[in-house]
């Protein structure tokens, strides 16, 4: 078995660049191979819905099969992107409707959407002298990666308890602003479930009109919240969402991770320049899947339903976790974000819940960034998505509290 308290092996900086643009799910598989889970396995690492998808899938499905016998539109069918406009109306509060024929994209899930994107805004924002993306730290890996992939330096912004789990504006300077490309937001958050405040958007959305970036708003999340519904960030970007592209998707919202659509919407000049490198570069979505999305953007009941079902597992946290690990109910999302700084950090706790309790989570480590000051806001925390059904959650989060006290 291997050890769970050997000390790693400084590594050079080479190769924790490498290790670093390594997923964060193949390093956990290395980080625990060759142990043996303690008891039977409950796996909250990876934020994969597990209730039940909507009714009305294969239904729709079956009535829409003979399309899968030809091309999609890159940019989507009008039915998709109508039905993508008007959700947005009426979910958020905005200056005008959104115009479906140049203010919304399908996309291929969100994740190809975050990717891509970045290779567009460095070719539409136009920044000469070392542009840069700039990145919440922790974050979603794909932001990284789309930020490498179209060669700009990617920044990695504290979020940090002190900052309210959200890259603390007043502190980027005037320097760093003028050549960034796009800066990438999640709320609700992965991994730490902060919601971003109005003032907090409007102020992000004033920088991005002074210095001419792009703000890349990850709402996947936003319809998984306690109590508040989070705003979004096409609420402050006024009538002409400048400067402004959100990313939706259907994974978390409708339990429809393998569907693979989502949307992006917004500033319409920029999402022209994105339709362009799409048409050439992007994965198209089929027909059938497009009409699935059209039913469920239609249906708000089985989001409401599951929206109960996540509350009633964060309400077993509020129980059993109670005030350890610095946990408190997050505003949004369905990941818990425990501090385990006393019990020796996310790796350690990682391996020990895999061998003494047979509990699968993610060490915050490999969620973040070294900072300059040689630090890494996710090295004293663990993720743990609350993913399964009730019983199992409560099983996992009871073995939790017996492994570490």
């Amino acid at each position: 078995m291997q050890s769970m308290t050997a000390q790693r092996e400084p590594l050079s900086p080479a190769q924790a660049a490498a290790e670093n643009n390594r997923s964060p799910f193949v390093r956990l598989s290395d980080l625990i191979a060759g142990i043996e889970p303690g008891k039977p396995v409950i796996n909250l690492s990876v934020g994969e819905p597990q209730h039940a998808i909507p009714d009305f899938v294969g239904p729709v499905l079956a009535q829409h099969l003979a399309e899968f016998g030809r091309y999609p539109a890159n940019k989507g069918t009008d039915q998709f992107r109508k039905t993508a406009a008007a959700w947005l109306g009426r979910r958020y509060q905005l200056a005008k409707p959104v115009d479906p024929e140049s203010e919304v994209l399908v996309l291929n899930g969100t994740r190809e959407g975050l990717f891509l994107g970045a290779l567009a805004a460095k070719r539409y924002v136009g920044r000469t002298s070392k542009p840069a993306v700039l990145i919440p730290n922790p974050f979603y890996a794909a932001y990284s990666a789309g930020a490498l992939a179209a060669d700009c330096e990617p920044v990695y912004l504290p979020a940090t308890r002190a900052s309210g789990f959200l890259p603390d504006l007043d502190a980027l300077d005037d320097a760093l602003l003028q050549r960034t490309v796009a800066f990438y937001l999640a709320s609700p958050s992965n991994p730490q479930g902060a919601v971003a405040s109005r003032a907090y958007l409007d102020k992000l959305h004033a920088l991005s009109r002074r210095f001419g970036f792009l703000v890349f708003a990850d709402e996947c999340y936003g319809e998984i919240y306690s109590k508040d519904k989070p705003a979004g960030m096409l609420e402050v970007s006024g009538a002409g969402f400048t400067n402004t592209v959100v990313f939706h998707s259907l994974s978390k919202r409708s339990n429809l991770p393998g569907l693979r659509v989502g949307f992006a919407a917004g500033d319409a000049k920029f999402l022209a320049a994105f339709l362009e490198l799409r048409n050439v570069a992007a994965p198209q979505v089929p027909g059938p899947m497009q009409h699935v999305a059209v039913a469920a953007y239609n249906d708000e009941a089985h989001v409401e339903k599951n929206r109960e079902l996540y509350n009633a597992k964060f309400d077993l946290a509020d129980q059993i976790i109670g005030d350890r690990y610095g946990y408190k109910r997050p505003a949004g999302g369905f990941f818990l974000w425990l501090d385990v700084s006393r019990f020796g950090g996310s790796e350690v706790v990682t391996k020990r819940l895999w061998a003494e309790a047979g509990v699968r989570v993610v060490p915050g480590r490999y969620l973040a960034r070294e900072q300059a000051d040689g630090t890494n806001p996710g090295a004293d925390y663990i993720r743990v998505a609350m993913v399964q059904d009730a019983a199992m959650t409560g099983e996992a989060l009871h073995r939790i509290v017996a492994v570490l006290g």
